[in-house]
């Protein structure tokens, strides 16, 4: 195979403040024409800042320094007119978050064809045609019904589709890919890599693909560097990696995984909260009047209960009702269907009458950068629901935070920083003290670690154990990962497009799954566990 992108000695630090930080530390990673190669490591590693590196992404407080060939052409040195014409036309690249890298104010049309317009200087009329054509190469179904869409309008499945048409329309010699799947369900996530897999050889791409997840590397990588702080502690062949590690931080990501089964519950635990035949529809409203024209059905007919020390997991695609289940249960959004929480009726109660039972229950959210302030230091964060429901007779607020905090594993001398200055992890940790300093009966656990390295996720896994075992806790855990949904649900439901599909003791769910969608569920996750194994 002939090179096409060399790498040699890279190095780049920040400075700010007066203040250096190297977060690439002379690494060196090539790959050949018509090859898939993988950096793998956690958060913090340099991944991203490695690729971006090589057409000078970055912003101007990084210092790089380092030989970048691209194709026997030197872009370390180039001129900015020069990286200008690789960037998008021979290098393109693919994002985590396609819903932060679409323009939420034009159509598909108008973001796919500006690539195209810049580059190739197409017409409008011709630019269009490419449009549809490359929308329907991602397997965008009706690709010209599509083009006046807004990315809002698509789920997260079509939106990374339509990312990879804007990074496939001018024929990229290379595509970067920077965790392109972290963020989707597993069954699109599948979806992604077959139609990545399949594009690599149609358009005779070499790959890039940045990510944390080991399960993807195997399944579509050809070579793998292993980094860490800034340094590539391990690479080869990605049948030799696996089968073969050597260095302790390979060996230890590989083993990284949620594993076990959580504590049985107390044959005498109270039921904390359940509902019946629980419904939310959403009108569509229409005309001068806005008169109800129809419903969006997003939950049909759910029934559920929990007890104290037990763990409901919900799992399905984006747009199932998991997470809107999970709000109507806790009164956040309006439904119709009896809501008993710790035996009382709570349906019909006003705003004023729920206060009081809103310190028993508590959320945890996804994104541990976007549900904490930025502007708040820990000990505000953690303590602002003591202001809202008081704290406990005879302590005071800061000794609670204290506590908490290290309970959910932090040092209490951070109670000063702000979340800036935490990791992702720590960041979780922050949130799970928010809602545990109130000693809740119920906690709804949105997708809390889907956002973390594989590391990480085991260690908020064991946590959430610990606190449940201690206190008794009762989880709704919604998650698209079933290895973490096996390791902490007693029991699980399965929705698909606002109904329960199958419910039942999650052990018989996983080992005998009665619905085909939920076969196909697990046949996706099991494929990407088998590629990791």
């Amino acid at each position: 195979m002939s090179r096409l992108l060399d790498v040699q000695d890279l190095r780049v630090a920040f400075r700010q403040d007066g203040a250096e930080t190297e977060a690439v530390r002379g690494i060196s990673f090539y790959v050949d024409k018509g090859e898939t190669v993988a950096l793998v490591g956690e958060s913090g590693s340099g991944k991203s800042v490695s690729a971006l590196s090589t057409v000078q992404l970055l912003p101007e407080s990084a210092q790089v320094s380092g030989k970048i060939s691209y194709d026997d052409r030197d872009l370390a040195n180039a001129s900015e007119a020069d990286l200008r014409r690789v960037r998008g036309n021979d290098i393109s690249f693919i994002f985590q978050e396609p819903m932060t890298s679409l323009n939420p104010l034009h159509t598909l049309e108008k973001q796919v064809s500006e690539s195209l317009q810049l580059h190739q200087r197409l017409s409008v009329a011709d630019a269009r045609i490419k449009v549809i054509e490359l929308l329907e190469k991602v397997g965008i179904r009706d690709a010209e019904s599509r083009l006046t869409s807004y990315p809002h309008q698509l789920s997260g499945g079509q939106r990374q589709r339509v990312m990879i048409a804007m990074a496939l329309a001018n024929g990229p010699d290379l595509l970067i890919a920077d965790e392109p799947t972290t963020a989707l369900d597993v069954t699109i996530q599948a979806q992604i890599l077959d139609l990545l897999a399949k594009l690599k050889v149609q358009e005779q791409m070499s790959l890039l693909f940045i990510t944390h997840d080991l399960g993807v590397v195997r399944k579509i990588a050809d070579r793998v560097y292993v980094m860490q702080h800034g340094e590539i502690v391990e690479s080869g062949p990605t049948a030799s990696i696996f089968d073969n590690p050597q260095h302790p931080y390979t060996q230890m990501l590989l083993a990284a995984e949620a594993t076990g089964q959580p504590e049985p519950v107390a044959a005498d635990a109270p039921e904390i909260v359940s509902t019946e035949d629980l419904r939310i529809w959403f009108p569509i409203q229409a005309g001068l009047l806005k008169r109800t024209v129809g419903h969006v059905k997003a939950v049909n007919a759910a029934t559920v209960s929990v007890r104290a020390g037990e763990t409901l997991g919900i799992v399905g695609e984006s747009g199932s009702g998991k997470t809107t289940l999970a709000l109507a249960i806790m009164r956040l959004i309006s439904s119709k269907g009896p809501i008993s929480f710790v035996g009382r009726e709570i349906q019909g109660l006003s705003s004023r009458q729920l206060r009081p039972l809103r310190a028993d229950m508590q959320i945890v959210f996804q994104d541990p950068y976007g549900s904490l302030s930025p502007r708040m230091t820990v000990e505000q964060i953690i303590a602002e629901g003591l202001g809202v429901h008081g704290t406990e007779p005879g302590r005071n607020r800061r000794d609670m935070v204290s506590d908490i905090m290290q309970e959910v594993g932090l040092e209490p001398q951070m109670m000063h920083r702000y979340p800036h200055e935490f990791s992702g992890g720590q960041r979780q940790r922050i949130a799970i003290a928010r809602a545990m300093i109130l000693r809740p009966k119920l906690v709804v656990l949105d997708e809390p670690t889907s956002a973390l390295d594989m590391t990480v996720q085991v260690q908020i896994v064991e946590l959430l154990r610990e606190l449940q075992r201690k206190y008794g806790l009762a989880y709704l855990f919604i998650s698209h990962d079933l290895k973490v949904v096996r390791a902490l649900s007693h029991k699980m439901i399965v929705m698909r497009q606002g109904d329960v599909v199958e419910a039942g003791e999650a052990q018989s769910v996983f080992n005998d799954p009665q619905t085909e969608y939920t076969q196909t569920l697990l046949a996706a996750a099991l494929d990407l566990k088998a590629s990791a194994a």
